[in-house]
């Protein structure tokens, strides 16, 4: 693909349609996150220790597939591109494992346990398949670093669309379909979510392009793509960054609606609650560009944004079952101001993919995206797992009023544990070393280098 290809503009249309793709993973995402948990102990009858040891085990195989996929996509072949084709061969298989996972099948213990460990597994495995290439979508469809960074909000703005459709809608979707009964009301209700995220997925399949494509002589071995990744200091400390953030954030996302339910005692807040946190992190996601300017890069925001996180995560823990206006402006206020992250995260991801090229002469956008999603999955299985393993450490018992102990646990849980992540994320952003100015220099140095190869090639 010639140079004058990758510069042609990215159009609003192109924009939606790549932004309409994580708004189908986040349908999928949010809901696991949120209430798959709750599912398991509240519905399917699993102990909460159990459930946490599964989504360890199963996610921990799962996150061995990530690079293996990044791997397959940058050596995909097809008229199509690199990565777009597998959002059209994965969709329904999408949809399928999605509804087969909230499927409360007649079994023994056991047998309900062996179901879970299987088609959570499924789930995931066909989940990394449509969204590694997904991901690494975002470091072909421009060359431009700061275009990334818009069209990362873009991202991000169809990510909390999805949020905000399983928040407010999730409940109300099994309530209604189920008619009471939640055996029957959560597949129904994943259904719906299911088909859509196929369809939003096809559409973000016809609507994006592949424009930066490496150059043959750039292509690299298996062996030596893994070793130019472990060699590039910003993505080891991206991959630090992510497991710290998704690890916060899975822990208390996981005991939100236990928080409603055992000790504000108001279940049905929980919608209320997640969706005005949504509205205001949309608001943060449309700022991201402005804000990047006025912190003087990427990084920075992304430090500062996060200690503001912590800042409006602790007073949570004091405010009691009635203080509602304290719970909801915590939610309020953290949002509004880190609403940015993911957006900056994404972005400074396709600049690692950068960076590798430049560096080590290689181009493997898809190991790179797919390692990043190995890190978040990282961070998403260990926060799951300790969500579990914390509830059972504190006596969690389902559908009964929980003891003192317990609702500590809980506040814990969704406030000053988050808090203490949100430091330790700061402190791997420390190792982070691409600036604006390296950014510049790269993006120019490639430029010149593709030039200089579509000439040589046009004179051969």
């Amino acid at each position: 693909m010639s140079t004058s290809e990758e510069s042609q503009p990215v159009r609003f249309r192109e924009r939606v349609g790549y932004a309409t793709g994580d708004l189908a993973s986040c349908l999928y995402y949010n809901t696991f996150v949120l209430f798959l948990m709750n599912f398991y102990t509240d519905t399917v009858g699993l102990g909460a220790a159990a459930v946490g040891t599964m989504i360890l085990l199963t996610r921990s195989g799962d996150m061995v597939a990530d690079p293996v996929m990044g791997m397959m996509a940058d050596r995909t072949k097809s008229r199509f591109g690199k990565f777009r084709p597998w959002l059209l061969w994965m969709a329904f298989p999408f949809f399928i494992s999605g509804v087969l996972t909230f499927l409360s099948p007649n079994l023994s213990p056991t047998g309900k346990l062996a179901y879970a460990y299987a088609t959570y597994m499924l789930v995931m495995i066909v989940y990394t398949m449509i969204n590694i290439p997904y991901g690494a979508l975002l470091g072909v469809i421009t060359p431009d670093s700061d275009v990334r960074t818009k069209l990362s909000s873009y991202r991000f703005v169809g990510a909390f669309t999805g949020n905000l459709i399983v928040q407010g809608t999730f409940l109300y979707l099994i309530k209604t379909l189920g008619h009471g009964n939640n055996k029957v009301g959560y597949p129904l209700a994943m259904g719906v979510f299911g088909f859509a995220a196929m369809c939003f997925f096809l559409f973000t399949f016809a609507t994006t392009r592949e424009r930066v494509v490496p150059l043959a002589s750039d292509q690299s071995s298996v062996g030596g793509d893994l070793r130019d990744l472990l060699k590039n200091r910003p993505w080891l400390a991206l991959g630090a960054m992510s497991i710290l953030f998704l690890t916060w954030v899975s822990i208390r996302g996981a005991c939100l609606i236990y928080y409603f339910k055992y000790f504000v005692g108001r279940e049905g807040l929980t919608a209320t609650y997640l969706v005005a946190g949504t509205v205001c992190s949309l608001t943060g996601v449309v700022v991201t560009a402005p804000l990047t300017r006025f912190f003087g890069g990427k990084k920075k925001t992304y430090i500062w944004l996060t200690l503001i996180n912590a800042v409006t995560l602790l007073p949570m823990f004091f405010a009691g079952p009635k203080n509602l206006a304290l719970i909801f402006g915590c939610q309020i206020v953290g949002s509004l101001f880190t609403g940015s992250l993911n957006p900056l995260v994404w972005a400074m991801y396709a600049d690692t993919a950068d960076y590798a090229e430049w560096k080590f002469g290689g181009r493997a956008t898809g190991l790179i995206f797919s390692a990043g999603t190995f890190a978040q999955k990282m961070g998403w299985t260990i926060g799951g797992a300790v969500a579990g393993w914390l509830l059972a450490y504190y006596g969690y018992q389902a559908n009964i009023a929980q003891n003192a102990g317990t609702l500590l646990g809980i506040r814990l849980m969704v406030s000053v544990l988050p808090a203490v992540g949100c430091l330790l994320t700061v402190f791997a952003a420390a190792f982070y070393n691409l600036d604006a100015k390296l950014l510049e220099r790269i993006a120019d140095e490639l430029k010149a280098r593709r030039e200089g190869a579509a000439a040589n090639l046009a004179a051969n």
